[in-house]
């Protein structure tokens, strides 16, 4: 079993994007019909992280999340947890490789 899709729920949207891009994902803007703007991008193993705007029923919650990225931002190789701007945890393995 693989995860292929991820759906985050957040009263933060614009913040969530910019951090998670800080983070190396190439999120787009996206809609569907008359469905909500929110953003999606493909993992490198083809799965799909999307962010919503947290409605009723569909409110943000506690996550904690792990990635394993060749390089992020200034980071030094290791792990690394972050919060994100709702303030999940996002734990980040650097490896020294060359950049996503």
């Amino acid at each position: 079993m693989r995860p292929i899709l991820l759906v985050i729920y957040t009263s933060k949207l614009e913040e969530c994007r910019s951090f998670y891009a800080s983070l190396g994902l190439d999120l787009t803007a996206e809609q569907h019909g008359d469905g909500p703007r929110h953003f999606a991008a493909v993992l490198a193993d083809g799965g799909v992280l999307e962010l919503y705007p947290a409605t009723s029923g569909r409110e943000t919650g506690a996550l904690r999340l792990g990635f394993s990225v060749d390089r992020a931002a200034s980071l030094p190789s290791g792990v690394h947890v972050l919060r994100d701007p709702d303030g999940r945890a996002v734990e980040l393995h650097v490896s020294g490789q060359s950049a996503m």
